[in-house]
């Protein structure tokens, strides 16, 4: 039976990309560039023939915006879409909000970069009263008040990445759907450790940039058949990912 393709999307340029700080779990909007990207998503993914039959998102508005923007572009709006905070960006911490130059001149390179990009690092949690806040968002109301996270490491995030994967992604996959995930950097390269059976080094050199496509095949038991997946406008997602990579930097 043919496994569907899926489409790996991180959402366009928000105001806190451009600004260099760190967002998390904070609502932010897209900047006119972020917007553009998403249009230029969807005429990627149409020229490529990917015209996506159900969306997944993060409830993080986003997300939300890029997806409603592609699918318009797309002429799609009808298609199913789940949101679930399993895809939301990963949680910060007491680094949500800061400019990302401003944290590594005062923690030093090697722990800012831990910070960032390692499987385990974590920074300070959130302050009482901003967990509090958060656990008073409607949006995460079903959820227990444990399971709201104050702070987490890529780790944390494969673990709550993973049951969405097997549970709800795979099998609509196993039908043959195509299926777009437009979620965020973070959530993007959990998931795409958890497909491409990615090592730590892997992971810490993983960085995925705003508005560019990435493209999945699957063999008969959804191993990837191209390992870590193919960018449909591979040139400009590595002028992009550079960026990613050197964020904070200077």
């Amino acid at each position: 039976m043919r496994r569907g393709p899926l489409v790996l999307l991180r959402h366009g340029q928000s105001t806190a990309n451009i600004e260099g700080r760190f967002t998390g779990w904070a609502d932010v909007p897209l900047t006119a560039q972020g917007e553009e990207e998403a249009v230029e998503a969807a005429r990627l993914l149409a020229a490529d023939g990917l015209l996506p039959d159900v969306v997944h998102t993060s409830v993080m508005a986003r997300s939300i915006r890029s997806a409603d923007i592609l699918l318009a572009e797309l002429d799609r709006l009808w298609i199913p879409v789940q949101r679930t905070w399993r895809l939301n960006e990963r949680q910060y911490g007491a680094l949500t909000g800061r400019h990302k130059q401003e944290v590594r001149a005062e923690a030093g390179a090697n722990l800012y970069q831990h910070w960032r990009r390692s499987l385990h690092g974590r920074p300070a949690p959130l302050a009482p009263h901003q967990l509090a806040r958060l656990r008073a968002d409607p949006r995460y109301a079903a959820l227990r008040q444990d399971a709201l996270p104050a702070v987490e490491s890529l780790a944390d995030m494969a673990a709550r990445v993973v049951p969405y994967w097997a549970d709800t992604l795979a099998p609509q996959l196993r039908t043959g759907m195509t299926v777009l995930v437009v979620a965020h950097g973070n959530s993007l390269r959990a998931l795409a450790a958890v497909l491409d059976r990615l090592t730590e080094p892997d992971i810490e050199r993983l960085n995925i940039p705003t508005g560019a496509p990435l493209r999945y095949d699957f063999g008969p038991d959804l191993r990837p058949v191209v390992r870590k997946g193919t960018y449909l406008d591979p040139h400009t997602a590595l002028a992009k990912t550079a960026l990613v990579a050197a964020e904070g930097h200077s």
